[in-house]
């Protein structure tokens, strides 16, 4: 599972979940890492938008959809996997993921992100939010 390792709330969840992820075989590491970006085809200073989830299997997943099969692999998380494959819930969830995503930075009024953005300045139809 790769995560921002500039952001505080991923950062922070990162410290809280990672000895659960690491029951359940999951290796956490940071996007900014040089391997980690090659590894999922980043391009350098490309926006970091969303974590990403590389599986045993090379597949690679990104924010919501990551969530979706972590909770798959732990059993009592089980249920949001089945939620996100219901199709007006997999839009809702996605949504919420992206609209976190875009305000992470965003913590106790001193917001680190320029305005653009911002969660009000998300353009539709892009598909991602700055995560």
């Amino acid at each position: 599972m790769f995560y921002d390792g500039e952001c505080p709330l991923c950062t922070g969840a990162v410290a809280r979940f990672a000895p659960m992820l690491h029951r359940h075989r999951f290796n956490l590491a940071p996007l900014q890492m040089p391997w980690t970006q090659k590894r999922l085809g980043l391009k350098t200073g490309e926006p970091l938008v969303e974590m990403k989830l590389l599986t045993e299997y090379g597949q690679i997943y990104g924010g919501a959809d990551a969530l979706a099969q972590i909770a798959r692999r732990i059993w009592w998380a089980w249920p949001l996997f089945a939620l996100a494959h219901i199709p007006g819930a997999a839009i809702l969830l996605r949504t919420l993921y992206q609209r976190i995503a875009a305000n992470r930075n965003c913590i106790g009024n001193a917001c680190q992100l320029p305005k653009q953005n911002r969660l009000g300045d998300y353009t539709a139809g892009s598909g991602f939010a700055h995560a």
